[in-house]
């Protein structure tokens, strides 16, 4: 245990070191190599987890430099990062290109492995009710969160049933429901039999009927084994 808990320490001094402002001379390498080294950006130059999920609304992997400049290209003008505003590398690196290509980006915070706060989840429906479109959304992977925003995107904003609205949250986007990131699953399968007894409105649960502490007590996780 001392053992694995100082290579913790020492992964995490490493990953300091690197996560620095890609705008400060001197720090674009260090930045560099925590985009894709630690955030696994090599992973998205060509996987980019990219599909429609309505008229102008679009979900995606964290896309690099290239990818934003293709999308651009696409007509496709405003960027919504699921991974919250911060001082890390991947998150500035992404503005530096947004300021440069041209983009709008937005930032609003979700969770993919806890059951979102109510803050969040009305953050979220209220970037939705204001952000122009067409846009793209992502978190890290685009399986998770993105799949989570999209599921609520189309029932707030398309009117959708939650049964057919959860399909965003699926295999199809590498989104495993057998894993910790099915409290996602277990957030809406809370939803859906609340509906179920008593139609309301997503947005109006979230407002006056969420309950998180019992969301998250009552997932009793999940394993690949079943």
């Amino acid at each position: 245990m001392g053992l694995a808990k100082e290579i913790v320490r020492l992964e995490g001094r490493i990953r300091a070191h690197y996560n620095v402002d890609p705008t400060v001379p001197g720090n674009e390498r260090k930045a560099w190599v925590y985009n894709n080294f630690f955030d696994h950006a090599f992973l998205r130059t060509v996987w980019t987890n990219f599909h429609q999920v309505a008229p102008g609304v679009y979900r995606s992997n964290q896309p690099p430099h290239g990818r934003l400049a293709r999308i651009k290209a696409r007509g496709i003008n405003t960027v919504l990062t699921l991974r919250g505003a911060s001082d890390t590398a991947h998150y500035l690196t992404e503005l530096q290109s947004c300021e440069e290509l041209g983009l709008t980006l937005h930032a609003t915070s979700m969770q993919a492995r806890a059951a979102a706060t109510q803050e969040e989840l009305l953050n979220l429906i209220a970037v939705f009710r204001r952000i122009e479109r067409p846009f793209v959304m992502h978190c890290k992977s685009g399986a998770d969160r993105a799949g989570l925003a999209s599921t609520i995107w189309l029932m707030v904003m398309e009117g959708e049933p939650v049964e057919r609205a959860r399909r965003m949250l699926s295999p199809r986007y590498l989104h495993i429901r057998n894993s910790h990131v099915g409290i996602l699953d277990h957030m809406l399968d809370v939803y859906a039999e609340c509906n179920a007894r008593s139609p309301l409105l997503f947005e109006d649960w979230v407002r006056n009927e969420y309950d998180r502490p019992a969301i998250q007590a009552g997932f009793k996780g999940w394993s690949l084994l079943g």
